[in-house]
């Protein structure tokens, strides 16, 4: 899943890429990517895009008829920027394609998606927090004005895990899966270890790396067009899906816990006091 760092890298593409050209057909290939219907989708087209945005996770391209086109890529969407269209009108079906938008010059952008679980969302809306997803999100991580306290302020009384936390948008805008397993390498704590439990020192060191983490994954990202933002963040991950590879800070295995749709990473010696999480998924499977 595309998560903030990659979402910011983006934004300032599709920025170079979008602002001050016109937007001639916004064009709806699933069925099931459009969530709004008021004002249609026809209608951002002819706008002038004045402005690119994002908002925790979600893409918002605002027009200058007052309308916002905005999307989330969910797990398995993506961006695919075209300096030149496939001429011809994409035929509806089971591919990948969402949504096209074309420009007055013939580029334009392909919204994808894979697999079966069809998430991916495209919203046009007046004001971009009648997007549900928007309305309820939490701080801006690298927003200038986060700092310590208001981490700390977060937590408070805070009494699930670290993972489960940090991941979500309602606390924190723009942490998904990945991140969080990088996060709390970096900070040296455990996944499960309880958030409102943290002292001072431990939500200064969580702080650090939070910022730290994301920052230089913006930073790797920054300049890269679109198609290369997967490859980077892959590649600049340190535990997360490298599961039985060595920790690069200590040498020890990196370990997996599995969940029903998803898993976390992480190293038992910088993290856990070297013991192994509870994977009880795993457990039942080798029984």
């Amino acid at each position: 899943m595309p998560e903030l760092p990659e979402v910011e890298a983006l934004k300032d593409f599709l920025t170079e890429q979008l602002v001050g050209r016109e937007v001639v057909r916004v064009l709806p290939v699933a069925i099931s990517v459009l969530k709004t219907y008021d004002p249609p989708v026809s209608a951002f087209e002819g706008s002038e895009v004045t402005a690119v945005h994002r908002h925790g996770k979600f893409l918002d391209i605002e027009g200058d008829r007052g309308l916002h086109l905005v999307t989330h890529l969910a797990r398995a969407g993506w961006l695919h920027w075209k300096d030149r269209l496939p001429d011809g009108l994409p035929r509806p079906g089971k591919g990948p394609l969402a949504l096209r938008a074309a420009l007055a010059d013939g580029a334009g952008f392909d919204l994808t998606e894979a697999g079966t679980q069809k998430r991916l969302a495209v919203y046009l809306v007046r004001e971009v927090r009648e997007v549900p997803g928007v309305a309820r999100l939490g701080p801006d991580p690298l927003a200038d004005d986060f700092d310590e306290a208001r981490l700390a302020a977060l937590l408070t009384g805070e009494r699930r895990q670290l993972k489960g936390a940090l991941r979500d948008q309602s606390l924190l805008a723009g942490v998904g899966n990945a991140y969080s397993d990088e996060i709390l390498h970096a900070a040296k704590m455990s996944p499960f270890k309880l958030a409102a439990s943290l002292t001072p020192q431990e939500t200064g060191r969580l702080y650090e790396a939070l910022r730290t983490t994301l920052t230089e994954a913006v930073e790797r990202s920054r300049g890269l067009a679109a198609g290369r933002l997967k490859a980077e963040k892959k590649s600049g991950l340190r535990v997360h899906g490298r599961a039985g590879e060595p920790c690069p800070a200590c040498g020890d295995i990196i370990r997996e816990v599995s969940f029903s749709d998803s898993s976390l990473q992480y190293c038992p010696t910088c993290q856990t006091g070297g013991k192994p999480l509870a994977d009880r998924r795993m457990s039942r499977l080798l029984k």
